[in-house]
Formats: C-alpha cells, structure tokens, sequence
C-alpha cells in the first residue's frame, strides 16, 4: 500500500463551467490528460492519494459531480479536503455517502488500515505576516487552526502511536521556514509530513516551506509543481 498526494486538479468536466486550465500557461496544458495517465500508471486500488484542494471549479455540490465521477473512476482511494476555490463544499455528511472509495474529510482523522498512520486535513488560511494576510483574516485563520486541531486530536485520541500526515491547501509558512500558529501546532502534535498546494508559476513554488523543518517533512504538490503526476508519500517502509 502506497499514499500519494497532488492538489489542485481544478476541474470543470461539467458542460455548463467553462474553465479551460490552458489559459494558465503551459503547465497546465491538457492537465487532465496528463494526470490521468500519471495517476493510472503510478497508482493502484490499494493505494490512497490525497486531494488538498482546489478540486473543483463548481459553485454548487450539484455542479460538482461529473467532476467526482471523473475522479471515483481512478484506482486508489482517494481522501480529498477543501481550497479556496472548493466553493461547492457542504454537507460533509451526505458527500460521504456518495462514493465508497471517496473520503471528504473535515474535523476528523482518516486512519489507513492495517497501517500505523493516521492523516488528517483542513482547508489553512494565510498566515499572518503573509502577504495575503489581512486583519479581516484573523476570524478564518484562527478557525482553520481549530479545525486542524480537532482532526490532530482526533488522530491521537483513536490511534496515539500512529504517524500523521496533514494535508492543508494553503502553505502553512514560508520557504525560509518562519514559525507560524500552523507549524507550531504541527510540531506539538508531532506531525511526520504536511502536504499543500496552492502556489502555481515558478515564482510563487518557491514561497512556501519545503523539506523538514523542526521534525515535519512539508511537501508542496500542486498539479503544475509535480508535472501533473502525483508525488509519492510513503511507499509502506
């Protein structure tokens, strides 16, 4: 059993979205395509790969689902957790109901079996000193700290030895490695790995923090990052 990782699919096979990547620049061209063929070929049915993010171009749960359909049919199972963009997400408890290889996970732990590891996920937020960041931020940065904090409890309350894996769609610091409420919090629970994704272009990739810090190994696996092929967390040693 293997875990993966790759956010920021940004789909729209829905007829009525027209959103075409390509527009974005190179690295986005025939994204889909690409992902699709990476993904058959990297990943198996026992496998699982996380989705932090940006999954969606829908506006409603409804617009959503040829989009779903599109990622159910990939081997794996799949543990997916909300970006910005993601401005479909509501009624966590139905949309677990749909898919039986599908997890929408939201202030709880996911707990890999017949493995010792635990992941858990939650949107994150710019963080302050950020450059995005804002007083009027504060309400939902610290929300996302509390919602992380419920999955990592969560985690250590079911299964106290297990390994945790975060996957957050914003970048929980910068690439020089600044403490934030986020890092913090991941070292106090002793998190293993953090995956992110949200930064796109050259530019932005090195903006956000990467390799291990402090005990936690940070990982940035946005579609264009990777090259559309998702990056490989744990191989089971």
């Amino acid at each position: 059993m293997k875990i993966f990782a790759i956010a920021d699919l940004h789909l729209s096979f829905n007829e009525s979205i027209n959103k075409p990547m390509w527009v974005f620049g190179d690295d986005w061209e025939n994204h889909t395509e690409r992902l699709k063929k990476a993904w058959e070929e990297m990943v198996s049915d026992e496998d699982i790969v996380l989705i932090p993010g940006d999954i969606s171009w829908a506006l409603r749960l409804e617009d959503a689902m040829p989009d779903f359909e599109w990622i159910q049919k990939l081997p794996g199972t799949k543990i997916l957790s909300k970006g910005n963009h993601d401005l479909w997400w509501s009624r966590i408890k139905y949309m677990n109901s749909l898919y039986e290889d599908m997890v929408f996970l939201q202030n709880e732990s996911y707990h890999v079996e017949g493995e010792k590891i635990a992941i858990c996920a939650t949107r994150g937020w710019p963080y302050p000193g950020s450059d995005d960041y804002t007083d009027h931020d504060e309400k939902i940065y610290k929300r996302e700290l509390l919602r992380l904090k419920m999955g990592l409890d969560s985690a250590v309350k079911k299964a106290p030895d297990a390994k945790i894996i975060v996957a957050l769609h914003y970048p929980p610091a910068g690439q020089n490695g600044p403490e934030t409420e986020f890092t913090k919090m991941l070292e106090k629970y002793g998190v293993w790995k953090c995956v992110y994704g949200h930064l796109h272009g050259q530019i932005a990739f090195g903006k956000g923090i990467k390799g291990n810090y402090k005990g936690v190994e940070y990982s940035l696996v946005s579609l264009d990052y990777l090259n559309a092929k998702p990056k490989l967390l744990y191989d089971g040693n």
